[in-house]
């Protein structure tokens, strides 16, 4: 304090700037670090875009795992269709027939309108795995991708629904729904604690 009583007589305002900086200069780490640290152990306690897959696949209702829909190489297009609209869902994973944890491709909405209406093909007389998607084009996740990740992917890739695949075969699959939801419904609880925090809650 002296120090900055004297340079003021001295020197003026900008000499006790600068004693304000260099004297006090010994406390700004401590300070600083003690912010740093506080404000890292608070996110890192409850964890921010930690939902992956396997959270949303169990979070789908009953028998989650593996609960996806599915037809085989041999169904027609038109009973591929079909099952699609009977349980509402854009897409089914088609496997090769008696191998149902084998994936061989998908068909969705999008392969029937390109490659039979558009093409004016018989969708009773055209097998699924002559539309499908193959399986070395897919584009896949695991259990353990997380969901911001997985709407990444599937923005990136104008997909709307993108199978979960693990060591053992198909686990799954998942839309772009179920990934935003999830997205969603997390950075809503973010900024609630957040919130929280600003407001004193912790």
């Amino acid at each position: 304090m002296q120090g900055v009583v004297k340079g003021l007589l001295l020197n003026g305002k900008n000499a006790v700037l600068q004693q304000c900086r260099l004297g006090n200069q010994w406390m700004r780490p401590v300070a600083f670090a003690r912010f740093e640290t506080t404000k890292a152990a608070r996110i890192d306690e409850h964890g921010f875009e930690k939902t992956t897959i396997s959270d949303i696949l169990k979070g789908k209702g009953k028998s989650a795992d593996g609960s996806w829909l599915w037809c085989t190489t041999n169904d027609s297009v038109y009973d591929a269709v079909k099952s699609m609209t009977q349980h509402n869902v854009g897409a089914l994973v088609v496997v090769k027939p008696g191998e149902e944890k084998s994936i061989a491709g998908i068909i969705t909405e999008r392969d029937y309108l390109r490659k039979i209406i558009v093409q004016g093909r018989s969708s009773k007389s055209t097998k699924v795995g002559d539309i499908m998607t193959e399986e070395n084009k897919l584009i896949t996740v695991t259990p353990e991708t997380k969901a911001l990740k997985a709407m990444q992917l599937m923005t990136d890739n104008r997909i709307r629904h993108i199978p979960v695949i693990d060591d053992k075969g198909m686990t799954g699959m998942v839309s772009i729904g179920d990934v935003v939801r999830a997205v969603v419904s997390e950075h809503r609880d973010e900024l609630d604690r957040l919130n929280a925090y600003i407001q004193g809650g912790y």
